[in-house]
């Protein structure tokens, strides 16, 4: 008498086609992000005495530096905007930035040991990565609109309709370092001296970004080049329309907003290619 035949819930398979990013399965994992995002979270104050007090602290003390060194000694300009509140919404904003991309740069050589014991969709990692930051990132956002709301009682601040599309920064912002973050992940996984390529290279991107400067403040010939640069048009909208400084032009946005969908799709193609042998070169 034939048995029936066993029915399985899972079928893994070695080869797949490079645009299968198993967006569905990623889904079905979804508790699994939840429990890397609070490992990470849990993780980050695990012995600390201050706990997430450090969250406002980091960009507390980076705020005050750079208003010293920038401020007050190189003297560079704000566009009329408060000094304070002008340095923190760049630290804000690059803080997340620049921990999203350095952490989901790391993902294959950081995680081998658990992705060569256990199955799941590799794309888990980078996001409950973008995810775990983004916890942290309402933290210090909070911070940022306490110090706003101290300068619009003032009236030293003109803020301006373009603060409804900050959600949309946001994940623009996010996109950007999963993606950039996913291909140089992938070229670590050969090339081990590209994690040391990528922090020297992140330290100096922040100097191309108006994260200390406004753009009004670039010579012309920078001030072009700094066009095209995705984070730019990024950076110009949130103080455009949070400080109600600068001059802003949509054009900005939606050519940033291309450039990463574009990083995007070649950093999740690259992942996808590269997580089907990483683990014989890791």
């Amino acid at each position: 008498m034939n048995e029936p035949q066993q029915k399985w819930t899972e079928i893994i398979e070695a080869r797949h086609s490079l645009f299968d990013l198993k967006l569905k399965e990623v889904w079905k994992y979804k508790d699994l992000v939840y429990m890397f995002v609070k490992r990470d979270f849990i993780s980050s104050f695990k012995q600390t005495i201050l706990g997430p007090i450090w969250f406002f602290i980091n960009p507390i003390l980076t705020t005050i530096t750079y208003l010293i060194i920038f401020g007050k000694i190189a003297n560079l300009p704000t566009d009329g905007a408060p000094p304070l509140l002008f340095y923190l919404s760049g630290v804000t904003l690059w803080n997340y930035f620049s921990s999203c991309l350095l952490s989901t740069s790391s993902t294959f050589v950081g995680n081998a040991g658990i992705f060569g014991k256990v199955y799941f969709p590799r794309l888990v990692t980078p996001l409950s990565i973008v995810i775990s930051n983004l916890m942290r990132f309402g933290v210090q956002f909070l911070l940022f609109l306490i110090v706003w709301g101290y300068y619009l009682a003032e009236k030293q601040i003109q803020p301006t309709i373009w603060i409804l599309v900050t959600p949309f920064l946001i994940i623009l912002m996010a996109l950007f370092a999963l993606g950039t973050g996913m291909i140089f992940s992938s070229l670590t996984t050969k090339y081990k001296d590209m994690s040391m390529l990528l922090g020297f290279g992140v330290s100096l991107y922040m100097y191309a970004t108006p994260v200390i400067y406004p753009t009004s403040a670039l010579p012309g010939f920078f001030k072009k080049l700094a066009f095209y640069n995705p984070l730019t048009g990024i950076f110009e909208c949130f103080k455009y329309a949070w400080l109600g400084i600068g001059k802003f032009s949509p054009i900005m946005l939606i050519f940033s907003t291309v450039i990463i969908l574009l990083l995007l799709l070649i950093g999740t193609l690259t992942f996808n290619k590269v997580e089907k042998t990483f683990m014989d070169t890791v």
